[in-house]
């Protein structure tokens, strides 16, 4: 039941990306064009999203199992370091020369996009290139 749940969720996802234009680099692009032919629409998108996590968010912090009964792993950090600032600031960029972001990414993929093709290579490239540099530093760290 928890598979068929989980085809579910992601099917409307990925239902509402193509819907919402989130799988059109084209449309993203123009979304972050703020000083050229900018185009807002993706705005009410993420406004949406917003809303509606909220709201998720809401509702889990007074649950200690999701609706499916498993435990709720919800984030405990609220800082702001090092590592979310460049994390974000690389997002950011690549979602700028690119005009994907991965969930988009892969439902453009399964449409067979050439350029999601690239994209989604490159990010678990850089999926790869993380972890070999996160156990690196763990091993570092462990034989001081």
């Amino acid at each position: 039941m928890q598979r068929l749940t989980e085809f579910a969720v992601g099917l409307i996802f990925g239902l509402g990306l193509i819907l919402s234009g989130m799988t059109d680099p084209g449309k993203v692009l123009g979304f972050l064009d703020v000083f050229g032919a900018w185009d807002p629409s993706l705005a009410f998108v993420m406004g949406g999203a917003i809303a509606v996590g909220v709201g998720a968010f809401a509702v889990a912090r007074r649950r200690t199992t999701s609706f499916l009964g498993g435990a709720m792993h919800l984030p405990q950090r609220r800082d702001i370091d090092r590592r979310l600032v460049w994390g974000s600031l690389t997002f950011g960029v690549g979602w700028g020369l690119a005009g994907f972001c991965p969930g988009p990414a892969l439902v453009s993929l399964g449409a067979l996009q050439p350029k999601a093709l690239v994209f989604v290579l490159a990010m678990l490239a850089g999926m790869a290139i993380y972890e070999y540099l996160e156990a690196a530093q763990d091993k570092q760290a462990g034989s001081r």
